[in-house]
């Protein structure tokens, strides 16, 4: 539900009652992931989305009902044989849908307008919630923070044994909160959104209860290096993919606002000084645009010895020879060589700035997500590579709305 903190925190603040739809569980090829969300206010005003089309008004119908009875229920949208022209997913997969109500009077509601505070001011935090459990549990909720930060004034937060402070609680049970708080703490650490099992009794073994675990942590950083046209139009796809964006360059006349209106930061020092005191880590994208050797290669070797989840620098494969003949002689081994992604980009057959800065997204996005980057037509490959992961077939086949497995529910934030 963090997907809509924006707008939820607005409803939060005009004291709206609303039923948020959140997925809790993928299988097979689905069109988004766990964490992806629907909402419906008491008026139906409705705002984002849970299957990309396939299911929503379903899935709209249910935060309705959850609204009027005030229960939390969770439902699952797959194949059936018997019913195969019903309202269901289209992509051949299978997705856990849990359907919270967030009356205005709801004993959970401060958590969940903390969780929406923090990703709204872009503050890191992790908000668990139990999705699959006992009844009294389900839709419990837990907001983790770090260590360092401070819970709001009028809610004290509690701490538990390594797992920074929180607020809320998962029904009174002391030692699960404590447990919960330290996973959704190593999930918050690694930026990520997933799901822990646990037992009912805090252990950590697997015994019948889920935890989803929704991470806000601040936008991943791109920087870019070498304030030229190019710069200007990957700044704006960075922006769109959702990064905060610095422009360095050590050229004054070159770096400034006025030309990169759109980048987060614009620094003016030499690259590889302003890379060694800056923050980065495994999210971090660097993109150096400036193939000149005095000062790519002092760049680069700082660049591919640090944390960054992407390394990639422009030029001529005349250039990338160079600069690796370079780089061997300033003493980088093999390994850390391997991780520079140069000529950076997919081939695309670009030759605009705004095509160049489009193929190095798409390698940047497959770096990240494990795409290969060839044509999907005809390559027999699934479209979401967790299925490949997960061993789930790829059948176009219809799916659609099965409810008896899997509904349960339980009166909760009315």
């Amino acid at each position: 539900m963090l997907d809509l903190a924006g707008e939820l925190h607005r409803w939060m603040e005009e004291g709206r009652a609303f039923a948020v739809a959140t997925v809790v569980a993928v299988g097979g090829s689905a069109p988004r992931g766990p964490g992806a969300a629907l909402a419906v206010d008491s008026e139906g005003t409705v705002i984002g989305s849970v299957s990309g089309g396939c299911v929503e008004g379903a899935v709209y119908d249910l935060c309705v009902q959850a609204l009027q009875d005030g229960e939390t229920l969770v439902e699952r949208f797959g194949y059936s044989d018997e019913d195969a022209f019903a309202v269901g997913l289209t992509c051949g997969g299978i997705i856990d849908v849990m359907v919270t109500p967030v009356g205005t009077d709801a004993p959970g509601r401060p958590v969940l307008r903390s969780a929406l505070s923090a990703a709204v001011r872009d503050e890191p935090a992790a908000l668990a919630r139990v999705v699959r459990g006992p009844a009294d549990l389900l839709g419990t909720a837990l907001l983790v923070r770090p260590s360092e930060a401070v819970g709001e004034p009028s809610r004290p937060s509690r701490a538990g044994a390594g797992a920074g402070s929180y607020d809320g609680g998962l029904g009174g049970h002391a030692e699960l909160d404590r447990t919960a708080a330290g996973e959704a703490r190593a999930l918050l650490d690694a930026g990520r959104t997933g799901t822990v099992e646990l037992s009912a009794d805090g252990s950590h073994c697997p015994g019948g209860l889920t935890l989803l675990v929704e991470s806000s942590v601040p936008a991943p950083r791109m920087i870019v290096f070498g304030a030229i046209d190019f710069a200007a139009a990957l700044v704006r796809v960075g922006k769109f993919l959702g990064y905060h964006v610095t422009v360095c360059d050590a050229r004054p006349v070159f770096a400034t606002t006025t030309r990169f209106p759109e980048a987060d930061d614009v620094v003016v020092d030499w690259p590889h000084r302003y890379l060694r005191g800056t923050a980065t880590d495994a999210r971090t994208v660097l993109c150096v645009l400036t193939h000149d050797a005095k000062f790519d290669v002092p760049l680069l070797e700082a660049a591919l010895r640090m944390p960054a989840a992407f390394v990639g620098a422009l030029g001529s494969r005349r250039t990338h020879a160079d600069r690796e003949r370079r780089l061997r002689e300033a003493g980088l081994t093999d390994g850390e060589l391997a991780r520079l992604r140069s000529p950076i980009g997919l081939d695309l057959g670009a030759r605009t700035p705004e095509e160049t800065a489009l193929s190095i997204a798409a390698e940047i996005i497959a770096t990240r997500r494990g795409g290969t980057g060839t044509p999907l037509t005809g390559s027999g490959r699934p479209i979401h590579h967790e299925e490949e992961t997960h061993g789930a077939g790829t059948s176009s086949t219809p799916w659609t709305r099965t409810t008896a497995p899997m509904r349960t529910s339980v009166p909760s934030l009315r």
